[in-house]
């Protein structure tokens, strides 16, 4: 199999756009996706080829300088009028071309172009402008050049110069193909297939880079490496890893087809890549912790190993701390029955004996005895659970980041204005105590705290440790925290006194087609059951 040489090449024909930092961002970007490219080229490493082929082009006539005022150039082209300077000399366009280059006040109002089509029915084919001047220092060859090639011709070249046999781009680039074919015709040089297919979109999701900005200038997000950002940074410091990256652009296949994907898809892809080697851990929300005391426990704190993953050895063990006192989340404590027996995951069975209450009816404290004779099989709740702080294992504070999507609109139209539909909350943060095990991961870990959910370690701010949740897939994990608050309103309405159901329907309503006491008479062979609601 042909193993070909992966070149990563920087488009910097323009020096106002192009800086080193922005070079230095796209490699980091690249190495995120564990991309390593063999060699590192510019288009400014070729701009003696590129101007000495735009004057074999003015020489072969097939290019022309012009320095009509761009409006009316673009009115020209749009109407398909001849410029007047279409068919000047090949002595006048090489004269005009010699000012750009210098740079002069005279050279700066021209620029040359290929000299393809009037009224081509395909307006990139319409005389395209190749070269223009621009005085500003280029950031690797400093003032060298006051003329520079533009990217629709400079972009064929290097790509035949470089040994391309297949140029790949998205179908938004299709109208530009045919001008892509004529730069090797007519200049001799080897051609290269062009094979396009459309970009992958995603609902809910921005690709684009001047609406994006919005979000980032308005500070509705933290930069461009925002968890709820689509760039390469986002989704990676979000949890998606390289391999779901991978197998989900692999079967996807580069389609003709404009569609907008779901999110759920790569996010279930993924969960079933981290989910054989996240190593688990325990975190219980703050609010309203509630201690038990556990009859029949250690009379002193001891800690024991016990596996990360049980079902994947090799991930290793973490130290649990078991004690007479524990805690539990205020959720868990409240849902238990008087005597009801429960699991404590990793340790075993404890009945509940015994719930105090404040005046608002919250658990404030909980007994229970230990019951270590129990079958967990038989028990209808699993309950995590953190065993009293000691020197060496303190609890540790943590907090938990959720986020829903930028937009409140699957799909923004062309002239949607992104700030009509921008979500009012997007990032969602809860406190929390976690083990002590998690002070021994590193930024970017991928774990899973039990019960909760798939984290990706993002560091530490304030003395916390910060954890992203990591989406697994399932449509309610990934619906519109913004269409679910609506929908959930819709289904607190409360129902008229006469029905039984207790519930109201959101669909609109309609006369019954038999009367008001009429019911229809069918002659069915199945039995007959009396109706679950009052008549």
């Amino acid at each position: 199999m042909y193993k070909g040489k992966l070149i990563i090449r920087f488009d910097d024909t323009n020096p106002t756009k192009e800086r080193t930092e922005f070079e230095e961002t796209i490699l980091e970007d690249l190495r995120l996706l564990d991309i390593h490219g063999d060699q590192i080229t510019h288009t400014s490493d070729y701009f003696d080829t590129l101007h000495e082929l735009a004057i074999k082009m003015i020489k072969l006539g097939k290019a022309y300088t012009d320095d009509t005022e761009q409006e009316r150039m673009r009115q020209e082209r749009f109407d398909g009028i001849a410029s007047a300077h279409r068919d000047d000399s090949v002595e006048d366009n090489l004269k005009h071309f010699e000012e750009m280059t210098k740079g002069t006040e005279a050279g700066v109002r021209w620029c040359l172009r290929a000299k393809i089509s009037v009224d081509n029915p395909n307006k990139a084919m319409r005389d395209p402008v190749i070269y223009r001047c621009n005085l500003l220092p280029h950031h690797r060859t400093g003032d060298k050049w006051k003329v520079y090639p533009i990217y629709d011709f400079a972009c064929p070249v290097v790509d035949s110069i470089e040994g391309v046999t297949h140029a790949l781009r998205t179908n938004e680039y299709r109208d530009r193909n045919p001008q892509y074919q004529w730069m090797f015709e007519a200049l001799g040089l080897r051609p290269v297939h062009v094979w396009d297919f459309s970009r992958l979109n995603f609902i809910y999701t921005l690709l684009s880079k001047r609406k994006l900005h919005w979000f980032v200038d308005k500070g509705i997000v933290s930069g461009w490496d925002d968890p709820r950002f689509p760039t390469v940074r986002g989704i990676r410091r979000r949890g998606l890893t390289v391999e779901a990256i991978t197998q989900y652009m692999l079967l996807q296949g580069p389609s003709q087809s404009m569609v907008h994907m779901e999110w759920d898809g790569i996010w279930a892809l993924n969960k079933k890549i981290i989910d054989p080697i996240a190593p688990r851990h325990w975190a219980l929300l703050k609010e309203n912790l509630v201690p038990v005391t556990i009859k029949g426990g250690p009379a002193a704190p001891e800690v024991k190993s016990v596996p990360k993953h049980k079902k994947n050895a090799e991930i290793g063990d973490k130290k649990t701390v078991y004690s007479s006192t524990i805690f539990l989340e205020q959720e868990d404590a409240a849902s238990f029955d008087d005597q009801e027996e429960v699991t404590l995951m990793d340790w075993g069975n404890a009945i509940v004996r015994s719930k105090q209450t404040d005046e608002s009816g919250r658990i404030v404290s909980i007994e229970m005895d230990l019951n270590l004779e129990g079958d967990f099989r038989k028990t209808k709740k699993k309950i995590t659970w953190l065993g009293q702080p000691t020197a060496e294992h303190k609890l540790v504070d943590v907090v938990l980041l959720d986020y829903d999507y930028l937009i409140t609109k699957k799909k923004l139209e062309e002239n949607d204005d992104v700030a009509d539909f921008v979500t009012p909350v997007s990032e969602f943060r809860e406190e929390a105590l976690a083990d002590a095990n998690v002070r021994d991961l590193k930024k970017s870990d991928i774990m899973q705290f039990e019960r909760k959910g798939y984290f990706v370690f993002d560091g530490e701010k304030d003395g916390k440790l910060e954890f992203i949740r990591i989406p697994d897939g399932k449509a309610a994990t990934l619906a519109s925290k913004a269409d679910l608050a609506a929908a959930a309103s819709v289904v607190e309405k409360k129902a008229p006194a006469s029905q039984a159901t207790g519930w109201e329907s959101p669909m609109y309503k309609v006369d019954n087609i038999y009367g008001a006491d009429v019911k229809p008479t069918v002659d069915t062979k199945m039995y007959t059951v009396d109706s679950l609601y009052q008549s």
